[in-house]
């Protein structure tokens, strides 16, 4: 969305069977993190927390974000930066695709510590795709936009082959690209299934969550900036579309739905609100339980703009969101939300071994810890 300037799910691919050897560890923490209110006080007790991870890049904004592992992540953002761990958090290395300091990467998409597939944003050219398979030591430019009116905002892939990508609305329809070979290249759906977009709707590029996707075919995409926030949804990998209204503020372009997180084809999360810092957010999240067809407000939201969420694994009922002015858990799917932390995050995202990571200005990265 061109409106965000300077200012992702939702599962990962690839990670099938991680899970296996979490076991204890995982439900350990889980459950310590969901026990904050009644364990916060006793004493010796540390709850889990955001611990800072060193990037060594405090001038860039780094709003994509791809968890594989509690020991593996990759970051993109501003000034063409991509940096990878290994080593959860105790060093970064900076694999930057080269000649790309000029370009805002918004989203990544990571299958393992070697392979990942990076998004930048902008009009015409700045719109761009790379894959790296040797861990960013090297990069392919896989798409780059020729259409003036496009502007790609977001990434998803449902398996290490199959993905997608979104445009904001050129000849009043969002724009999709496909891709059959795991990023290495790409090609436009048509638009014959897509809903016609509202006066002044797009999507926000602020956290690679506008477009996510749950199991083998389905996907949803956010939107924002027109008299109503909607989300749209296809069981078709993209071909067709049905379109629902979330209950979050919109009416301006800066309010809208700016990330979603399903955990199965049924149950989904949305976040957002008013992203500038001098206007409230009074409805900043809605749940689904019938994948996306009808949205409810939560009872309790967070306390403002939330621009990232994602879901907690092993649970049902507890996930993460994050902002600007802080970080929110809910545990009861979304119904309440409380806020865990005040730091600023742009986007989040969680692995099967609870590996949850979150990163946004200032180069800040943050490993859940406990």
């Amino acid at each position: 969305m061109r409106r965000l300037g300077n200012t992702r799910r939702t599962r990962r691919p690839g990670r099938t069977g991680q899970a296996v050897g979490a076991g204890v560890a995982c439900a350990a923490a889980l459950a310590a993190l969901t026990a904050v209110p009644a364990q916060a006080h006793e004493p010796g007790h540390r709850a889990p927390h955001w611990a800072a991870k060193d990037t060594g890049s405090s001038g860039v904004r780094l709003r994509g974000l791809a968890a594989v592992s509690r020991d593996t992540a990759w970051v993109a953002g501003t000034q063409g930066t991509v940096l990878r761990t290994t080593d959860g958090g105790a060093s970064w290395r900076n694999v930057s695709p080269p000649g790309a300091g000029e370009l805002q990467f918004r989203d990544i998409e990571a299958f393992d510590a070697r392979r990942a597939v990076v998004l930048a944003i902008g009009e015409g050219e700045a719109s761009r795709v790379y894959r790296t398979d040797d861990g960013g030591a090297s990069w392919t430019e896989s798409f780059r936009n020729t259409d003036a009116k496009a502007f790609y905002d977001c990434l998803t892939f449902f398996d290490r082959r199959h993905g997608l990508a979104m445009s904001d609305p050129v000849g009043g329809r969002f724009r999709i690209l496909s891709t059959a070979d795991g990023g290495r290249s790409w090609k436009v759906l048509p638009d014959a299934g897509m809903p016609p977009a509202l006066d002044g709707e797009a999507g926000f590029a602020a956290s690679g969550q506008c477009l996510v996707s749950a199991g083998s075919r389905d996907v949803w995409l956010a939107t924002g900036g027109a008299a109503r926030a909607r989300v749209l949804h296809s069981a078709d990998r993209g071909l067709t579309w049905t379109v629902s209204d979330a209950p979050i503020p919109a009416g301006d372009p800066a309010r809208g739905v700016f990330a979603l997180a399903f955990r199965d084809r049924a149950h989904g999360l949305a976040v957002g609100g008013d992203y500038r810092p001098d206007q409230s957010s009074a409805r900043p999240a809605a749940r689904s339980t019938d994948g996306g067809r009808t949205w409810r407000p939560a009872d309790r939201p967070p306390p403002a703009y939330r621009s990232g969420v994602a879901w907690l694994p092993h649970s049902r009922t507890a996930a993460l969101a994050v902002g600007p002015t802080g970080t929110d858990l809910t545990t009861d799917g979304g119904r309440t939300w409380r806020t865990v932390d005040t730091g600023s995050y742009d986007t989040v995202d969680c692995t099967p071994d609870l590996g949850c990571w979150a990163s946004g200005e200032q180069g800040r990265v943050a490993r859940l810890e406990s």
